[in-house]
């Protein structure tokens, strides 16, 4: 009991005095998961719309990023030493090639998993490839896309903490000086924001997910319709009284 009072002692006075450095690392935190995220988006989308348009390169594109996946994250962050450096680029390219395979995967699947009725029907209604793209396959792809987003937001913030490995920065820097000096108050206090942030994105990607899910969307065009019904038959009960009373 006296070590746990005297841990929270320990973090709260650690907490108080460097509050400014932990809470510049948080945002540093986020700019280099932001980052990484973002490309992984910029390249992983497109690409996984391009295999569903030429499936004999899928096998080959899908295995090279679970390459990536299988590399231990320490070591992929060694290895590119040698082209970049060390610093925030460095941990940038490591997050990106890491987390490339469930953006790239879900965006294939979602795509693919499309009903061919629907494309089919979208096709006969004169649409070109490029509108049945972006009105039919990707909305209903969508909620599966962010699933893959999803999953790799958390990991690229949970993985970014070893960026402190190779001179980056980030919350990691709290947990190895925590290590590196056995205190265990400033370990957390670089470990509970960071599992923290990746909880909320996790979170706020899932609360997209659902608002954009096709259920959710008809759920809001059927509420639409009722409240534009319930307005027309208010309107028209108006017109109504105003006739009789002329």
């Amino acid at each position: 009991m006296g070590s746990s009072s005297n841990f929270f002692e320990l973090l709260y006075k650690y907490v108080v005095e460097q509050h400014s450095r932990i809470f510049s690392l948080i945002l540093e935190h986020m700019y280099i998961s932001s980052v990484a995220l973002l490309i992984t988006l910029v390249i992983c989308i497109p690409l996984g719309i391009y295999l569903t348009r030429n499936e004999k390169y899928t096998s080959g594109v899908i295995g090279i990023a679970n390459v990536f996946q299988t590399i231990p994250s320490i070591a992929l962050l060694g290895f590119l030493i040698f082209f970049l450096g060390i610093g925030n680029k460095n941990a940038i390219c490591a997050l990106v090639m890491f987390a490339m395979l469930p953006v790239l995967q879900n965006t294939y699947i979602g795509i693919k998993n499309v009903e061919s009725s629907l494309v089919q029907a979208a096709k006969g209604m004169g649409m070109t490839d490029m509108q049945i793209l972006f009105k039919v396959e990707l909305p209903l792809a969508l909620p599966v896309i962010i699933g893959g987003v999803r999953v790799a937001a958390v990991w690229i913030i949970g993985t970014a903490s070893l960026a402190a490995s190779i001179g980056g920065g980030g919350l990691g820097r709290l947990i190895f000086s925590g290590l590196s000096t056995l205190r265990n108050e400033v370990i957390f206090a670089g470990a509970f924001p960071a599992t923290l942030l990746a909880l909320l994105s996790d979170q706020g990607l899932k609360w997209i997910q659902m608002y954009l899910s096709p259920e959710q969307r008809a759920k809001r065009v059927i509420k639409k319709t009722t409240e534009l019904e319930k307005k027309e038959k208010l309107e028209s009960k108006k017109k109504v009284k105003k006739m009789g009373a002329v």
